[in-house]
């Protein structure tokens, strides 16, 4: 039949691939986050450092069922289940971990390609590693490293961040520092401790104190003489008042001060006694001081790597740990996932 003058023409309709499709078919369809396997990589590592969907989605700024559904997609495309849900958090199948061990190195690959772009593209201006801790540790247990840091990297540009515990906790928890390098008594659920270095505790006195002629001292010795600590606020304030307290001799703080530099001085000038961490002990102060150890009753105070649980740690972080101690990220425990401790 011929067509009327005038009649508006008919555009035939085309069908759009995926048009209206639902996120995820019957039971034997497609996934619609098939197409895209580094986000569903991302997806399932986030999860596994995390622990949690919630906390994956918060970090990946995406939405829980998002997140939910890459990780059904992956589990469906790969023929086997990868985690295990509880109520509280999630763990890996036996199939996970092997996708776990697979998967972290292309995920990190691609979390970290601007900077080794910039570190191989801008020379002098390659990469930045920002690492906590507080002053005792920058003194006397990071110039080694930190020189041995420079004459290999001497691009990357390092910033030691004077803190005291808190407030370097802090800067993990808010990615202001790759690392911390100090002591901890209490380890948050959310921070992983990796101790490397021992000390021993040490009372030091001047030469002409009563004390310094004894070679075994006890405990119950040290209270008729006021003590100079650290501020109240410091771990080793904390130890020092725990082992009295539990051992139920009374003991008296004659001067609270900060800086172990500050402490030598005062005990060398006969202001009092101190108890200290063998860290700070030098030659030089062993020709002004009498030094005695205490372990015996104090516990040596361990000093280590601090990481935030679930972070990504950069080239320049990775190679200033392993010149702490080779191998050291070798084990799980630094990126197990955490639940903040904030």
């Amino acid at each position: 039949m011929p067509r009327k003058l005038n009649a508006p023409l008919k555009t035939p309709k085309r069908r759009v691939a995926g048009a209206n499709r639902p996120e995820a078919d019957s039971e034997g369809g497609r996934f619609y986050y098939k197409g895209n396997r580094l986000k569903q990589l991302r997806a399932f590592v986030y999860i596994t450092r995390l622990g949690t969907l919630s906390r994956a989605a918060e970090a990946l700024f995406l939405s829980q069922p998002s997140v939910s559904l890459q990780l059904k997609a992956l589990e469906r495309e790969l023929g086997a289940p990868l985690l295990e849900r509880t109520r509280r958090r999630v763990t890996l199948t036996d199939a996970g971990e092997a996708l776990y061990e697979m998967a972290r190195p292309l995920v990190e690959g691609f979390e970290n390609l601007d900077r080794e772009f910039q570190a191989k593209t801008r020379g002098s201006q390659a990469g930045k590693l920002t690492v906590a801790a507080g002053s005792s540790t920058i003194q006397y247990l990071l110039p080694d490293l930190v020189k041995a840091f420079r004459e290999r990297y001497p691009a990357v540009h390092l910033q030691l961040a004077n803190v005291t515990g808190k407030d370097g906790l802090a800067l993990l928890r808010a990615d202001e520092a790759d690392i911390a390098i100090g002591s901890m008594l209490d380890v948050p659920q959310d921070i992983a401790w990796a101790p490397v270095y021992h000390y021993d505790p040490m009372l030091i006195m001047p030469p002409d104190h009563p004390l310094a002629a004894k070679d075994d001292i006890r405990l119950e010795d040290l209270s008729p003489y006021g003590l100079i600590l650290p501020p109240q606020r410091l771990t080793t304030f904390r130890l020092v008042d725990m082992v009295f307290q539990q051992r139920h001799v009374p003991y008296t703080v004659a001067i609270e001060v900060g800086g172990w530099d500050v402490i030598k001085q005062y005990v060398a000038m006969g202001l009092g006694i101190s108890i200290v961490t063998g860290i700070c002990i030098t030659e030089a102060d062993k020709e002004r001081l009498v030094v005695r150890n205490l372990r015996r009753y104090f516990p040596q105070r361990s000093y280590g790597v601090v990481m935030r649980k679930g972070k990504f740690l950069s080239p320049e972080a990775r190679a200033f740990i392993d010149l702490i101690r080779p191998g050291l990220l070798t084990h799980r425990d630094y990126d197990e996932p955490g639940h903040s401790g904030r």
